[in-house]
């Protein structure tokens, strides 16, 4: 809010003369504070207290309704800008964020100085941000709210934990007022105190705080987002906002990823394009593939066409300071030698094609029947997205792995319509005539049956078996019917349905 009142650069200009500014929201029936600025903070003023209290204190208290789904947004953008520093990046509670920076800190001169970067550029867009490392998350998490700016070493855990207040290690509130009351007042105070004793009173929650935040006991980050397989990126000390620009470096990032892929055997799937824009902004475009890929000209047109898809959504702003190119899904692939014929390879044709056109109207705008493991007519095949690798043979059932492969029509009833026919030869003799569509057909010649039992774990032990016909009229035309049971096995009078044409 002081970022759309007063500019991105109101840290840096200074607060303009405002009153204190506080959200209030409803907390057991009561309108509470629930947030509030550092000014409010200097005047005493606190969370959980009523607003009502809160304006005879202050009548020039500036009261703002809270906006939860406003807060995880803005937290959300916050976390994107942070995937600058890693790709290791979680939620903590409602208005913080975890990094893990393991393997990092060199590409920023250090700990102290990637530290020093993120809360200086925040300061720059306007954030007010405190911040701390350390080897354990609740440490980090401890020393971020109850003390200052700290980078502590591997062994001194305990010592930067003591002198902070129990609410430091995340415990409910009932606890922490239970345990102020004792006089535990600081973490320091527990450290001492006897833990059978107080395991028995306040259970295991305690100590796992207190032993994760001591680095005893693990404590993983679960990550907002997947981390990719590869990456890389190129920061420039110019930036860039031009479509071509923006272009020729997924190009140049495309051939970084060639070589790294090219040792591991393997294709992106899934590739996603991260552009940091100097105010903090971040746009990721996501490209999916039908095969595996990694030819760096392929890659840069599947951005040509998603640059053109989201040409109006993408404003650069004063331009993007920091391009990043990640394989968020990979699939081996094996290399193929061009013949001498001079004649394009059609497949890998077809799949660009594919490519192109979902990079620019979505996924869902080209499918591909692909086979599945059912005799059922209606279930052997169904649709899917092209971009779901319906194209990889790894990935779909091929039609030489049936023992048979049984005559089918060319074009299928979406759902089976049932046919009048007056007479037939039993048991299992094919119509003489039918009537289909209120048009009257007669059977001038007809092979089968071809006897389908039934997916009992479908549909039941009591559906009925089929037997299909291929039938040809008098005048050429064949249909696909089928009869629907067993004559007197399974039913006295089965009926006859017609599922599908083959001219």
């Amino acid at each position: 809010m002081a970022r759309r009142r007063w500019g991105a650069s109101w840290l840096t200009n200074g607060r303009p003369d405002h009153p204190p500014v506080v959200f209030s929201d409803k907390v057991e029936n009561a309108m509470r504070i629930v947030a509030l600025d550092g000014l409010a903070e200097r005047l005493r003023l606190k969370r959980g207290q009523g607003v009502a209290e809160a304006r005879a204190m202050h009548p020039t208290l500036d009261v703002l309704p809270a906006d939860p789904a406003a807060d995880q947004s803005f937290l959300s953008g916050l976390a994107d800008w942070c995937d600058r520093y890693t790709p290791l990046v979680a939620y903590a509670g409602a208005d913080g964020l975890a990094l893990d920076i393991t393997g990092c800190t060199h590409l920023h001169g250090g700990e102290k100085a990637l530290l020093d970067d993120v809360l200086s550029r925040l300061f720059q867009l306007g954030v007010e941000a405190r911040g701390a490392i350390a080897a354990s998350p609740g440490l980090a998490w401890a020393l971020a709210r109850f003390s200052g700016n700290d980078v502590i070493e591997a062994g001194e855990e305990a010592v930067a934990l003591g002198p902070l207040p129990v609410m430091a290690l995340r415990l409910p509130q009932a606890v922490t007022d239970t345990l102020i009351r004792l006089g535990l007042t600081h973490i320091g105070d527990l450290m001492e105190a006897p833990r059978a004793a107080l395991a028995r009173r306040f259970g295991p929650l305690v100590f796992l705080r207190l032993d994760q935040a001591l680095g005893l006991d693990d404590e993983p980050l679960s990550p907002r987002r997947p981390v990719a397989e590869l990456s890389v990126e190129r920061r420039l000390i110019s930036p860039v906002s031009g479509e071509d620009d923006i272009l020729g470096l997924a190009l140049q990032l495309a051939g970084g990823l060639k070589t790294r892929l090219e040792e591991r055997g393997e294709g992106g799937r899934q590739f996603e394009l991260l552009l940091f824009r100097v105010d903090g902004k971040v746009f990721r475009l996501l490209a999916g593939t039908s095969s595996p890929l990694r030819d760096p000209k392929r890659i840069a047109a599947l951005y040509r066409e998603r640059l053109a898809a989201v040409h109006d959504d993408l404003d650069a702003g004063y331009g993007f300071e920091i391009l990043r190119l990640c394989v968020l899904k990979a699939e081996p692939i094996s290399s193929v030698q061009d013949d001498f014929s001079g004649r394009p390879d059609q497949s890998r044709a077809l799949a660009d094609f594919t490519d192109r056109v979902i990079a620019r109207f979505g996924d869902d705008v080209l499918s591909i029947a692909v086979l599945a493991a059912s005799h059922i007519p209606e279930r052997a095949a169904s649709l899917q997205p092209a971009s779901d690798g319906a194209f990889s043979a790894a990935r779909r059932l091929q039609a030489e792995e049936w023992p048979v492969v049984p005559v089918r029509p060319l074009r299928l009833l979406t759902h089976p319509e049932r046919v009048e026919v007056p007479a037939a030869d039993v048991p299992d003799g094919a119509p003489e005539r039918f009537f289909w569509r209120r048009t009257a057909y007669r059977v001038a010649r007809a092979e089968g049956p071809e006897r389908i039992a039934a997916e009992w774990w479908i549909d039941g032990e009591d559906a009925p078996t089929r037997d299909y016909f291929r039938i040809e009229d008098e005048t050429g035309r064949r249909f696909w019917m089928f009869r629907n049971g067993l004559f007197q096995r399974e039913r006295m009078h089965p009926d006859w349905f017609m599922h599908g044409l083959f001219a």
